[in-house]
């Protein structure tokens, strides 16, 4: 990446897909910030890993919460100076089938998933308007316009993502800074680790490649939006899910 020591923020690192784009992002040169919500010894390991390759810290935010974004926001801008990069991976689930969800689990998915990524953004773009450069990825899921039984919260927050990606996309595109959507499709974390091998084969089946994608290569896409050759590339929906989505 050139334009190494880049500031970059990334929410929901302690593991899965942040933890691996935090990671990715350090490799390639930036100054990484790792974001977590609970998780304090997952987010420390994510900093031990990306510290072998650059400067990195990690910060307590809440995303649903703007006075928790703000806070953390000051911090970062204390110890490295502003986010030129975002990746607005938090995320949570709290899956049930329509009739029989109740609002918290309607709520509590659509202010984090949707809510959360509007906070961060309003929060980080002044700075990036100022500088006239900036990255913006949120990660979306396949579900969001393939749709997900007993999923019907989650793939709203993410089906609202896509609005909410495209239009930043177009207010901003005029001072540099982009803004895109990577759409993960089936990967190997340790949530699916846990299910049993009959279930990951059924879901692997349903994938064109015939596999579950790596951490590694989803990061790889993040990291590739987040850098300068990517600098034609905005309000994007990149799919890696092995053609899952194919169509939609």
């Amino acid at each position: 990446m050139s334009g190494a020591s880049r500031v970059a923020f990334v929410t929901g690192a302690s593991s899965g897909i942040g933890q691996a784009a935090t990671i990715a992002l350090a490799g390639a040169g930036c100054r990484v910030v790792a974001g977590y919500s609970t998780n304090a010894d997952g987010a420390a390991l994510t900093v031990k890993e990306a510290q072998e390759r650059s400067d990195a810290m990690s910060v307590r935010i809440d995303v649903a919460d703007p006075n928790s974004v703000d806070a953390a926001f000051a911090e970062i801008e204390a110890a490295f100076g502003p986010p030129e990069i975002l990746v607005n991976n938090a995320g949570i689930t709290r899956d049930g089938l329509l009739l029989k969800m109740d609002d918290a689990q309607w709520n509590d998915v659509v202010r984090t998933n949707l809510d959360g990524a509007f906070y961060t953004i309003r929060r980080a773009t002044p700075k990036m308007l100022r500088a006239r450069w900036g990255r913006i990825v949120n990660i979306g899921s396949v579900a969001a316009l393939a749709g997900s039984a007993g999923q019907v919260n989650y793939a709203a927050a993410k089906a609202g993502l896509v609005g909410l990606t495209r239009s930043v996309a177009r207010e901003l595109a005029s001072r540099n800074i982009t803004c895109n959507l990577v759409a993960p499709g089936p990967v190997a974390t340790a949530m699916t680790d846990a299910l049993s091998e009959q279930r990951r084969q059924e879901m692997a089946t349903q994938v064109p490649l015939g596999r579950f994608g790596t951490l590694e290569e989803v990061a790889g896409v993040i990291a590739f939006v987040c850098s300068d050759l990517a600098g034609y590339v905005t309000g994007a929906v990149i799919p890696v899910d092995g053609g899952l989505g194919m169509g939609h």
